[in-house]
């Protein structure tokens, strides 16, 4: 792939979802609309988000714009960390086996249980009397 046609990934997590744009450029990254540090103010999940890109040894290498949304901060930190890794994939094979040896690029299937009808949560039991 030429640098100049940018790279459109997607990235799920529990019910985050996070489409990224990646596009060669000078390491710049905004996350709906917003300075990456400012959307993400805890050092851990800037160091998670930015691990794949530590791997490929590109951390200012491309201008990221990314649009998260659903779930809380950390589900869209998990999202936007698997759709940059697939960007990265996209860009270079040979990555693949560093990134895929992480565990970057595995989507992460928990999910929250649903609620059964007759109890009152997915695994909590109304309180039972015997007489």
């Amino acid at each position: 792939m030429s640098n100049t046609t940018p790279v459109q990934t997607t990235g799920r997590r529990k019910t985050s979802v996070a489409s990224i744009r990646l596009l060669s450029g000078s390491g710049k990254i905004k996350v709906n609309g917003r300075d990456f540090s400012d959307y993400f103010t805890s050092l851990s999940l800037q160091n998670q988000i930015l691990r794949p890109l530590e791997i490929a040894n590109s951390v200012h290498s491309y201008d990221i714009t990314a649009k998260t949304c659903g779930g809380g901060i950390n589900g869209q930190a998990g999202a936007l960390r698997l759709a940059l890794s697939r960007a990265l994939v996209e860009l270079n094979s040979e990555i693949r086996g560093s990134l895929k040896e992480e565990g970057l690029l595995t989507r992460d299937p928990r999910m929250k249980e649903r609620k059964k009808p007759g109890q009152p949560g997915a695994r909590k039991r109304f309180q039972f009397s015997k007489r």
